[in-house]
C-alpha cells in the first residue's frame, strides 16, 4: 500500500534519486527506433509513427496491454533491450544542462543516487567519469515495476528517512514507485510520458526544464499541496491493466 509523503515545514530534501532513461539521458528516440524490431522478435504489436505521441499519455501497464505483451515476456524483452543499448556503440546522449544541474545539487551537499532499469555500465558510460562520480549510490537493472524496493534500498544505504527523499523521473511508474516508498516525486516532462499525464498525478514538483531542478529550490521546498482531484497513490487504472504483470510488482 502506498503511503502519503509527509514532510515537516521547512525541512529540506536530503537525498535526490534520479531515473536515467528519459530523465538524464535522451533515450526516447533510440527506444522508438528499436521498438518495432523488438516487437518482431518477441511477437507483440508494432507501433506506427502516427500513434507514438498518443502512447506518451499511457502508463507502463496500459502500454503493455496496448502492445499485447504478457507478463512472462517482460524479463526477456528487458534483457534484450539492455543488451542492445550496450552493443549500439555510442553512449546515450545526456540532456543539455544535466551536467550543470547535477554539479549544483552536489555542491549544495545533497546526496545523489540513480535507480534505473538500465545497467550501471551503460549509465556510467553515458555520464562519463566526472558526472558518474557525483552519485553516491546506484541501484540498476530494476524490473519494470520493481523500483519501489530499489528506492527503499538506496534510502537505507544513505541513512535518510523516506520523507526526506525526492525521486525524479519521467514516467507514471516512477511516480507509483515513489508513492509506494513514501517518497516525494518530481516529474520530468521532457522524457517518455507527456507533461499532461504527469501533471494529473499531482507531483511535488513539475519540472518543465532541467534548469528548474536547482539546489536552492529543493533545499527551501515546503511540503507540496496536491491539486484537487490529483492522483494520490497509484494511478487509477482499469482492473485488466493492473493484472497485466502481477508478479513483476513484487
Amino acid at each position: 500500500m502506498a503511503s502519503e509523503t509527509l514532510r515537516r515545514p521547512g525541512m529540506p530534501y536530503k537525498l535526490i534519486i534520479f531515473d536515467f532513461d528519459g530523465t538524464l539521458a535522451d533515450t526516447f528516440p533510440w527506444f522508438t527506433g528499436v521498438l518495432n524490431d523488438v516487437a518482431a522478435r518477441y511477437r507483440f504489436r508494432r507501433v506506427e509513427a502516427d500513434e507514438v505521441e498518443g502512447l506518451r499519455g499511457l502508463s507502463a501497464r496500459q502500454l503493455l496491454v496496448h502492445l499485447g505483451i504478457p507478463a512472462w515476456k517482460l524479463p526477456f524483452i528487458a534483457r534484450h533491450m539492455r543488451r542492445l543499448a550496450t552493443d549500439d556503440g555510442e553512449p546515450a546522449p545526456i540532456f543539455p544542462g544535466s551536467d550543470a544541474m547535477l554539479r549544483d545539487l552536489h555542491q549544495a551537499g545533497l546526496i545523489l543516487a540513480i535507480v534505473s532499469s538500465n545497467t550501471e555500465r551503460n549509465i556510467r558510460r553515458a555520464l562519463g567519469p566526472e558526472l558518474a562520480g557525483l552519485f553516491s549510490h546506484y541501484a540498476c537493472g530494476a524490473g519494470l515495476f520493481g523500483k519501489a524496493g530499489k528506492f527503499r534500498q538506496i534510502a537505507r544505504r544513505a541513512g535518510i528517512e523516506h520523507e526526506d527523499c525526492l525521486c525524479v523521473g519521467d514516467e507514471i511508474r516512477d511516480f507509483e514507485a515513489a508513492s509506494d516508498a513514501g517518497m516525494a516525486f518530481g516529474a520530468a516532462t521532457w522524457g517518455f510520458t507527456s507533461a499532461a499525464a504527469l501533471q494529473a498525478l499531482g507531483p511535488a514538483f513539475l519540472f518543465t526544464r532541467i534548469e528548474e531542478i536547482e539546489a536552492r529550490r529543493l533545499v527551501e521546498a515546503a511540503p507540496p499541496e496536491r491539486p484537487e482531484g490529483a492522483v494520490r497513490r497509484k494511478a487509477h487504472l482499469p482492473r485488466m491493466v493492473k493484472q497485466i504483470a502481477p508478479e513483476a510488482d513484487r
